[in-house]
């Protein structure tokens, strides 16, 4: 994904993170639980978050399951998820 306009990264979400995001699987912080993730964002800092994504954490594989996505999308992405 390169350049990544609003609809890529709809596309992207539903590809690699709705699975848990859309539900909460495995404690994943819904998409749209906007006081959460600007929690999380505050906490940690969008680059320690960016890393977290890349490398994997506790439940969710390295990546997000986005294997094409850059850091910029990754930042899309969670900002997709925080709004």
């Amino acid at each position: 994904m390169t350049s990544a306009n609003a609809a890529d990264i709809a596309t992207s979400y539903d590809n690699s993170c709705a699975a848990c995001h859309d539900s909460g699987a495995l404690n994943a912080i819904k998409k749209g639980d906007s006081a959460k993730w600007q929690q999380l964002i505050k906490q940690k800092s969008m680059p320690t978050l960016i890393n977290s994504v890349k490398s994997g954490m506790t439940q969710m594989p390295a990546g997000g399951l986005c294997n094409s996505c850059s850091d910029d999308d990754y930042r899309k992405l969670i900002e997709y998820m925080s709004k």
